[in-house]
């Protein structure tokens, strides 16, 4: 499972309960932290017989830290990024399991106006259809997580969701396994998400992301348009540009009628633009792909926080519905590792906001490099060269 996730509308979602309840802080001695945990549940109103059993097997599982501490995947850049997950053997399968389970997507497409091609490619990056939910004890990861002291008002709300489905007959704190973030499931779900989007799609009573695809589709469908997706609306599509374009419009927070881009020359490369706003993105400089992003791409955020999954599971399903491959261009060379991290540096030490240090060219980072492009009279395209480095 490739994490990053956004984790939705969880950060305000430390007490669920509200503010008369204890808080559990983080770190100490785990079956203290676990205790405390426990005395809080009882407090929310779960029967302290259920509490008990629901804890129980509880363990902190240090391979969870491990993963967590370990995502260099998302450094790479979009071309390398996309061609790694991108193979036949995934559009092949998608089109058959399109075709398997056509008549959840008609449902799916006419109840919650989500795109077969959407759902599909996350399908496909989350699980390989499935085929790869994760072996993580799913209670585990979440109390290692939430014990952990970096986000754990992230993961403990994830906790009492799990507790909620226990009750339901949904969730086995022994065996219930899934991505080491605690995501569950062919399209990985966290407890939370479930409890609020999960949709029974085969009708056995049951919400069951594991083993029911219907159930797994649905939800998903369920929770993006939860989460603001638009019905029936696109939200990529690739574009050309022309070599004489003001690069300071670009980025994912410059939308703009897709009228205007047409008049300044940005021509899709297949069919026709939406009647919507829509940003122009250049994931790799004006010399790389270009896309225009629509309204429901920015939802794409809110399942992934990482730009270059977010916009290849955004292409990946236009290519399952049958779009051409993008065209790569002549992108120049990006920065590695070391030398983004340098690179953030030096834009920190001029006072511009890039977040964490940590080699990933993200949005803070990206904004931060247009912002000094033009500072340097540089095509501000947002795209960190070595030349931009020398001249910082």
């Amino acid at each position: 499972m490739l994490f990053q996730r956004g984790l939705p509308v969880l950060a305000c979602l430390v007490a669920l309960a509200g503010p008369a309840l204890a808080q559990t802080p983080c770190g100490g001695p785990f079956s203290q932290f676990v205790a405390d945990l426990k005395a809080e549940a009882v407090e929310r109103g779960h029967a302290p017989g259920t509490v008990d059993a629901f804890f129980r097997p509880v363990r902190q599982d240090g391979a969870v830290l491990r993963a967590d501490q370990r995502q260099g995947v998302f450094q790479m850049p979009f071309v390398d990024f996309a061609r790694r997950l991108i193979s036949q053997n995934r559009i092949d399968n998608g089109q058959a399991n399109a075709r398997r389970y056509a008549d959840v997507f008609r449902r799916m497409e006419q109840e919650y106006g989500v795109s077969r091609g959407v759902l599909l490619a996350f399908w496909a990056f989350e699980t390989d259809y499935g085929q790869i939910q994760g072996d993580f004890n799913t209670l585990n990861a979440l109390v290692t997580l939430s014990h952990d002291c970096r986000r754990p008002e992230l993961f403990r709300p994830q906790i009492f969701a799990a507790l909620k489905l226990y009750e339901q007959g949904d969730f086995d704190p022994a065996t219930t396994t899934g991505a080491w973030a605690g995501e569950i499931g062919m399209v990985q779900m966290l407890p939370e998400d479930i409890l609020t989007n999960g949709v029974d799609g085969d009708g056995d009573g049951h919400v069951t992301l594991k083993t029911s695809a219907p159930d797994a589709l649905l939800s998903g469908a369920n929770m993006l348009r939860d989460l603001g997706w638009r019905p029936n609306e696109p939200w990529l599509q690739e574009v050309t540009v022309p070599a004489d374009l003001d690069w300071a419009l670009t980025g994912v927070d410059q939308p703009r009628a897709a009228a205007d881009w047409d008049a300044m020359g940005v021509k899709v490369r297949e069919g026709r633009a939406a009647d919507l706003p829509a940003a122009l993105i250049l994931p790799q400089g004006r010399k790389g792909p270009a896309f225009l992003a629509y309204p429901n791409f920015n939802v794409y955020f809110e399942w992934n926080k990482s730009f270059v999954y977010v916009l290849t599971a955004a292409y990946f399903a236009n290519r399952l519905e049958g779009a051409m491959v993008f065209d790569a261009g002549t992108p120049e060379p990006g920065l590695e590792g070391d030398e983004m991290k340098q690179l953030q540096r030096k834009l920190q030490a001029r006072g511009y906001d890039v977040g964490e240090i940590d080699g990933i060219l993200g949005a803070g980072t990206r904004n931060a490099v247009q912002a000094v492009q033009k500072e340097l009279g540089m095509p501000a395209d947002a795209w960190p060269t070595r030349e931009l480095l020398a001249r910082l």
